[in-house]
Formats: structure tokens, sequence, C-alpha cells
């Protein structure tokens, strides 16, 4: 989204309690990918809120109060002198609700499943059709939701995502070269590369801290991208979670719990497959990358991806580099903290 990328590195103070009964404590915010991210002074995170679902309200004091829809007993206060991050949360609110569906809108396409149910069951009810109406209507801003709910489950597994001011440029020309909405680098869960729907693909930290250029960690965001072209994440994931969770999701626009869940575990579980040679070698030409660090980093003997290597698009070609190399030795320093 492009407001959130206008507040990307901002963070604030404040206090933060779980339960209406619980005491407060001192935590730090930021903007995450459509979410709130509240952690300890450790920096680990203690809760993700969907920005869609933040609700405010003023205390007597005059601080701004927050709070997840429906929940009023977790709170977050931040003081008059936050404006930045106040103002900011109030104005990613509104672009939200902006751009997401009306609710009636989905209370009348519910309506319609309904009195087609009966005449249409042979062929709307069958699992690729489901899938196939899901991916038609569900709009950018609820993929992205999705994708945001995926990546707080995988840092349950992995830990928070690596964060660091210093290498936000590198991630930012890693994700312009590669065609990713975004690059987040991950302490683990991830063997690899995983992209997640609305357009961020997440990397193992081995990707870039284990080699000396930043071609492999490009490399193998571009692949991903492939992947996600010829199978897209909210497609993968629908189809992983049967036709329960795709009803679900167009009757009452979210994804059920255990969808996310199962999925994230099957995820994270993963290889992904070596893609035939045909398939990157005209996206690693169009992106100006070698091919031949990342079929090196797939099998160092150079065996399975012999075909990446003689055919390397860049070879006898001077392309232009990824990001200098200062930004490199920052993105390489990311999980150190």
């Amino acid at each position: 989204m492009t407001a959130l990328s206008k507040y990307d590195r901002l963070e604030a103070t404040g206090l933060w309690r779980a339960t209406g009964d619980a005491q407060r404590r001192e935590v730090f915010v930021a903007i995450g990918d459509a979410t709130l991210v509240i952690s300890d002074m450790s920096d680990r995170a203690l809760a993700h809120w969907s920005i869609a679902a933040v609700e405010r309200a003023e205390d007597a004091e005059g601080r701004a109060v927050f709070h997840p829809d429906g929940d009023p007993g977790e709170t977050l206060e931040l003081n008059p002198d936050e404006a930045e991050m106040i103002e900011a949360i109030d104005t990613l609110r509104q672009a939200v609700a902006r751009a997401r569906p009306r609710p009636g809108r989905l209370r009348w396409f519910g309506a319609v499943v309904s009195v087609s149910a009966v005449a249409a069951v042979a062929v709307f009810w069958l699992p690729g059709a489901l899938v196939d109406h899901a991916l038609r209507v569900v709009p950018p801003v609820k993929e992205v939701e999705i994708g945001a709910a995926l990546l707080s489950r995988i840092e349950r597994v992995s830990g928070p995502r690596c964060r660091s001011n210093e290498a936000r440029a590198a991630l930012d020309a890693l994700a312009e070269r590669t065609g990713a909405t975004r690059i987040v680098v991950v302490p683990g869960g991830v063997r690899e590369a995983l992209a997640l729907p609305g357009g961020t693909v997440l990397l193992n930290r081995g990707l870039v801290e284990d080699h000396e250029s930043p071609d492999v960690a490009a490399g193998y965001a571009l692949v991903e991208q492939v992947r996600s072209t010829s199978l897209p994440p909210l497609r993968a994931l629908l189809e992983h979670a049967g036709p329960r969770a795709s009803a679900t999701l167009l009757t009452t626009g979210a994804v059920p719990a255990w969808a996310l869940d199962d999925f994230t575990e099957a995820q994270l579980s993963r290889f992904a497959p070596v893609l035939p040679a045909h398939m990157v070698l005209p996206v690693f030409e169009e992106a100006t990358l070698r091919s031949t660090p990342y079929a090196r980093a797939r099998d160092i003997s150079g065996e399975e991806t012999l075909a990446l290597i003689e055919a390397d698009p860049m070879v006898g070609r001077d392309p232009a580099p990824i990001m200098p190399d200062r930004d490199w030795l920052r993105l390489q320093a990311i999980c150190e903290n």
C-alpha cells in the first residue's frame, strides 16, 4: 500500500496492556505490513493489530487510546508528544477504510450465493471454481491483510523479522530489482524464500549472511516471484485449505485461522523445487541479474542447475550492481540485533 510505505520507518513508545485488569507496560510501536506491531523493550513482538480493526478513544488526560475492534480491554496509550505516530495510525485507518469493500457488498454476495446454490451446485461449489471466484473478488487490501496474518504466524516460529533502519535502503533496492512489493528477512522458519499474498517476499537470513554478494538473495527472491506468477500465494493457500476456507472467505471476507495455521506449517517445512531453466532465465535477463550465483547456491556442484549456469544471460555483460557495497554490508548485519 502506498500509504504504508510513507510510515515504514516510524516508531514510537507507549503504554500497552493485554487485558483490562493487566498492568500497563512501556512498549515500542511500529507500523508493519497493514499491522500495528507492538514490541517490548527487548524488541520481542507482543501483539500485531490489523490497522483495519483499530479503534480510537480519548482518555480524560488527553492521551490517544487505541484498542482492537471488539476488545476494549487491550489498549495502547500514546502521549500527545507522539503526535506523528498518532497521526500516522489515524491516516492509515482512514486509508484502509476507504480501500476495503463495504460490508453490504459481501452480504449481497452471500445472498446471491445462497439463492444460486441449488441451480449451480454441480459447478459453482467445485473446489477449483470456488478458488477461481475468490481470486477474482478478493480486493488487494484484503490480500495484504492475509499476507500480514501469515507473517504474524511465521514470526511465532522464526522470531520477529530482522529490522534495521540502516538496511532499509538495501531492502528497497532488492525489492525494486526483483519486482517484489516488499522484502522481509526472517531469522529462521522459512527454509529459503517464501512469497506471501500481497507481494511480500520472505528471505531466510542465511541468504544474506552466507554469501559474498546480493546476487544470491536477489536470485531467490526473483525465482519466488516466478513461482508466484504461476501459482499465486493466495491460490496456494486456498487450494491447500480446501473449499471450506474459500467459502468462508467469500461469505465473511476472512480466511479461517485454522487454514492460516495449517498453511504456515506446510510452507515452513518445504524446500521449493528448482524451476525449469526455461521459466526463470528470461526473468533473470529482464531483471539484468546473473543466474550463476543463484544456481551455485542451489547446488554447489552445479549438476542440477547446469542449464542456469551455461545459459546465464549476463555472461559477457556488465549488469548494474543491485546496491552499493556499503548497503550490502548493512543488509548482511540486519539480524545482528
